[in-house]
């Protein structure tokens, strides 16, 4: 398994603007955790909350000074996102279905697997991409969790080819790591594991199952958070905009590993 690790994707020709972002994962375990969210909230001071396996029917409207923004309708097991409306506008969204597993078709828990939206962020007056994704459970192979892992970025960008972007959320991709970082960047992400394993229900099944993957920004840390009632323990990533370098101007340094 690879190491945990902050990822910075900045070079000779990019710098990083101080405009710290930060955003909140976490699977609700078949929406038990879903009266965690407030506290959550406000204890991590999210700017953006993305979560998986909640009922639609019942999520507050705001939660911790975020309001809800989009929600799956179609699932059993659905995805939502909150975000600060003092600080975000939402220009776009898409709410997407990713090739089915035999677990998928069987049980249907989840038809729709992605959330993406296109935000212009008025505090650092810029546009940006956030998603909350969920793939296939163990039960499906990791050949097909990076299918859906390409096609869900494929939609992120279909949404916007030039502004940053972050996907969050429950990969379920614990092991064998190596060739899914290869296979992200390849696509021009990169993929931000955590400081400790997300999932401790199992001992045999403990891992990163809940991670980030990254566009356009430096990712300054992946913070695994106290655990509540769910099998997962949430997520909260720091990231900050990336930006031409001015010409002449040194280059940023990459941010050391976790």
């Amino acid at each position: 398994m690879a190491a945990p690790q902050e990822q910075a994707t900045t070079d000779s020709t990019t710098e990083v603007r101080q405009a710290a972002l930060r955003v909140v994962s976490y699977n609700l375990r078949e929406h038990t955790a879903n009266s965690e969210l407030a506290a959550l909230a406000e204890s991590s001071q999210a700017d953006v909350l993305c979560v998986q396996e909640c009922d639609s029917t019942d999520l507050a409207t705001s939660v911790g000074g975020l309001t809800l923004a989009a929600s799956t309708q179609a699932n059993r097991l659905g995805l939502a996102i909150y975000k600060r409306d003092d600080r975000f506008e939402v220009r776009d969204l898409g709410i997407h279905s990713l090739q089915k597993s035999l677990h998928d078709r069987v049980l249907s828990p989840a038809h729709e697997r992605l959330i993406a939206m296109h935000l212009y962020d008025n505090q650092a007056e810029t546009e940006v991409i956030v998603a909350s994704f969920h793939a296939s459970p163990l039960t499906a192979t990791n050949s097909l969790r990076r299918k859906q892992i390409e096609a869900a970025h494929d939609f992120v960008r279909d949404l916007s080819s030039e502004a940053p972007a972050i996907m969050v959320g429950d990969f379920n991709y614990p092991w064998f790591q190596t060739n899914l970082r290869r296979k992200i960047e390849e696509s021009g992400f990169a993929l931000s594991l955590s400081d400790q394993p997300t999932y401790l229900r199992y001992r045999k099944f403990t891992g990163h199952f809940d991670f980030a993957t990254s566009v356009g920004l430096h990712i300054a840390g992946v913070e695994t958070l106290p655990a509540g009632i769910s099998d997962h323990r949430p997520i909260l990533v720091r990231a900050d905009y990336e930006e031409p370098a001015a010409a002449g101007a040194p280059a940023t340094e990459d941010a050391p590993a976790a």
